[in-house]
């Protein structure tokens, strides 16, 4: 069953996600033909921008940092399995038994 509360509108969740943030959405309000104003707009997008920006490359900082954690459990792992079987070959017949 489709849920009642869908926005049949495609861009509809868009315009709620950011307008109340306060940030113009294309197409939701009239133009302005005052060019300070739209220097204006353009001064904040690009302020979102940025932010947007550095956001996204702490969260690529944060998943290069935990694929190297990763790879350093793995290789740490792999050492104590090959000494494991290292320590397995070495012993006598008799003592494993």
């Amino acid at each position: 069953m489709a849920d009642s509360n869908t926005p049949q509108d495609p861009f509809e969740m868009f315009r709620r996600l950011w307008g109340p943030l306060g940030v113009p959405v294309p197409g939701m309000a009239m133009p302005t033909m005052d060019p300070r104003e739209i220097e204006k707009r353009v001064q904040e997008l690009k302020a979102v921008e940025m932010w947007l920006s550095m956001n996204l490359n702490m969260l690529r900082a944060a998943i290069q940092g935990l694929e190297m954690q990763k790879a350093g459990l793995q290789q740490v792992q792999g050492m104590q399995q090959a000494m494991q079987q290292a320590m397995n070959m070495s012993m006598p017949q008799d003592a494993k038994d």
